[in-house]
């Protein structure tokens, strides 16, 4: 009786360890499936996702257009000089009524020889008009008494002999003070002609008349 108590014991414990055993390596076995499944899974996911993944189109350079080539120039022959033309243009007809080249220098002549009719300054010419007899002018009695000073400044045509053709006031001090009396004055004045390229000339000059006490 004891003894067969003892061997189902035995058998009962053998029993549950060889279930327990069972049950450790089922374990095991569904793990590593499981594992393996997953491992699978997870590949084929990635493969899945790796294929949808498109590579960005490559974008294509932007060509930059060519420079147009510049358009040749045709190189012209000189004109070959034309022989037997005299350089000297005297009897040329300009082709204006009544003129020729041959008029040129009787033009020249007549501007260089008619220096005499032209009228020009004293800034202008060669030597400038000078005074050669001065007139006394008479000093202003209430100008006098009241110990007034001033003058008056002139512009003077001058003519071919010296005589004052023209008389203009271009400023006075004190104003209309002394205009008279040195109007009166200036007249009787004489002077030697200006000078341009050694001929007389017509000339307008400047020249100013004092009014001093002293």
């Amino acid at each position: 009786m004891l003894r067969s108590s003892r061997l189902r014991r035995f058998t009962w414990a053998t029993g549950f360890m060889l279930a327990g055993t069972f049950g450790v390596l089922g374990i095991v076995v569904l793990i590593n499936y499981y594992s393996d499944a997953l491992e699978d899974s997870r590949a084929e996911v990635e493969s899945q996702i790796a294929f949808e993944r498109r590579k960005p189109p490559q974008e294509k350079p932007v060509q930059k257009p060519k420079p147009r080539p510049k358009p040749r120039r045709s190189q012209r022959s000189a004109p070959a000089p034309l022989t037997g033309l005299d350089t000297s243009l005297s009897g040329i007809d300009m082709g204006l009524p009544g003129f020729s080249a041959d008029h040129l220098g009787a033009l020249e002549g007549d501007l260089l020889g008619g220096a005499e009719g032209m009228v020009m300054t004293d800034d202008t010419v060669d030597h400038p008009p000078r005074a050669t007899y001065q007139a006394a002018v008479t000093y202003p009695p209430r100008a006098r008494a009241n110990g007034v000073e001033g003058y008056v400044v002139f512009s003077l045509l001058i003519g071919l002999t010296g005589e004052i053709e023209q008389v203009r006031i271009v400023e006075s001090y004190p104003q209309g003070v002394f205009d008279e009396a040195a109007m009166a004055g200036i007249n009787q004045w004489r002077f030697e002609p200006a000078l341009y390229q050694g001929k007389a000339v017509r000339s307008w000059a400047r020249q100013r008349v004092r009014f001093d006490l002293g």
